[in-house]
């Protein structure tokens, strides 16, 4: 057996495992076969004579496909935005069968959550946590130190538990309330804004419940419904970036208070997911 028909045998072996890792990062089944099977391309062509590892060699190279993959991808995201920015489509052309089973694998909270992760963030905890990998060689995938590669799976970690432990928060009935004020914004409809607020609702310095619903009518065009540090609010995303945060004071059923917050450095400290308007169940 020539060495070309061996590799191509212990290809076969690993591709499953291969496409495993693949899907869970990429959370698409068609992408992830794209991934295996440009990594196919890459080993056909390599030298794998001295390779001590196959199995640790190959899922490198499909992770750094998967990871090339996921930054063309926010790159594209980022510069198509518009009004709002557009909705993951990856896991959407996945079958129920492919939804359960990413599902089982890497938790319910991180099927929203990793599209909000960064594409380092988002292989450095996949491949650690889901699959064992350890932080030297996904270090050595991302160019960074075991330390800061820890750094970037703990902060993602962070972030699919604090998404875990939102999900009541997802279907509150402030979250309702706040979505059904965003979309009566967006459609100017004042009487919709109304019974919304308290009669003295305060927004910015305007003050009174016609006052505020008339400011709002037809504003909130690009305000995207979210969990902010676990609370439901509004986000203005722009470039891949949050711009404004907006935050709302519930009381008896009303809307009493609306900031808005624009300050980036304390935008970047926050902890924000967004969430798909009319679905209670996904986040």
């Amino acid at each position: 057996m020539d060495e070309q028909d061996w590799l191509s045998e212990r290809f076969a072996e690993h591709r499953g495992h291969l496409h495993a890792v693949a899907y869970r990062l990429l959370g698409s089944p068609g992408a992830a076969e794209d991934a295996v099977q440009e990594a196919w391309l890459r080993v056909s062509r390599a030298d794998a004579g001295e390779v001590a590892n196959l199995a640790g060699w190959l899922t490198t190279i499909v992770a750094r496909i998967c990871l090339n993959m996921l930054e063309a991808r926010r790159a594209r995201r980022e510069d198509s935005a518009g009004a709002l920015p557009p909705e993951p489509d990856a896991r959407r052309a996945a079958s129920p069968e492919d939804e359960a089973l990413l599902a089982d694998s890497v938790g319910v909270a991180l099927l929203v959550v990793l599209d909000t992760l960064t594409p380092a963030e988002r292989l450095a905890f996949v491949l650690h946590d889901v699959f064992g990998v350890s932080f030297g060689e996904i270090g050595t995938i991302l160019d960074r130190s075991p330390a800061a590669t820890r750094q970037l799976a703990s902060r993602a970690r962070r972030r699919v538990q604090g998404a875990a432990s939102a999900s009541d928060a997802a279907r509150s009935a402030k979250r309702d309330i706040v979505e059904a004020f965003l979309a009566a914004s967006r459609n100017g409809d004042f009487e919709a804004l109304l019974e919304l607020l308290d009669p003295n609702a305060v927004a910015l310095e305007i003050h009174g419940a016609e006052a505020v619903a008339a400011f709002f009518a037809g504003r909130a065009q690009a305000a995207r419904l979210a969990l902010v540090d676990g609370v439901p609010a509004a986000v203005w995303w722009h470039r891949g970036r949050p711009k404004a945060v907006i935050t709302f004071t519930v009381s008896a059923g009303k809307i009493t208070a609306i900031t808005v917050d624009t300050e980036p450095r304390r935008l970047h400290d926050r902890d924000i997911v967004l969430l798909h308007a009319g679905d209670q169940e996904r986040r």
